[in-house]
């Protein structure tokens, strides 16, 4: 499985219960894709989201995230890390 990074803009102002609860309607059902989501950051001022998974394809990840009500606008493979 792939690690990817995984961008959401449009999110300024996003509180820490806000992240949580996005974080967790993923936990919620990424099993059905294969997927785990590791880790998620915010930058509310800037209004980004990033979040960390692993999981067998950019598109999986991208499923989970629409089902849950939070579609990514980037989706980046990571296949290195130190």
């Amino acid at each position: 499985m792939t690690k990817f990074m995984d961008v959401h803009h449009g999110m300024r102002g996003i509180t820490a219960e806000q992240l949580q609860a996005a974080h967790k309607a993923d936990l919620a059902i990424e099993k059905d894709e294969n997927v785990h989501f590791e880790r998620a950051w915010a930058d509310p001022d800037a209004g980004v989201v990033y979040c960390l998974s692993e999981a067998p394809s950019a598109d999986a990840v991208q499923r989970i995230h629409e089902r849950a009500g939070h579609k990514a606008d980037e989706i980046h493979p990571v296949p290195l890390t130190v």
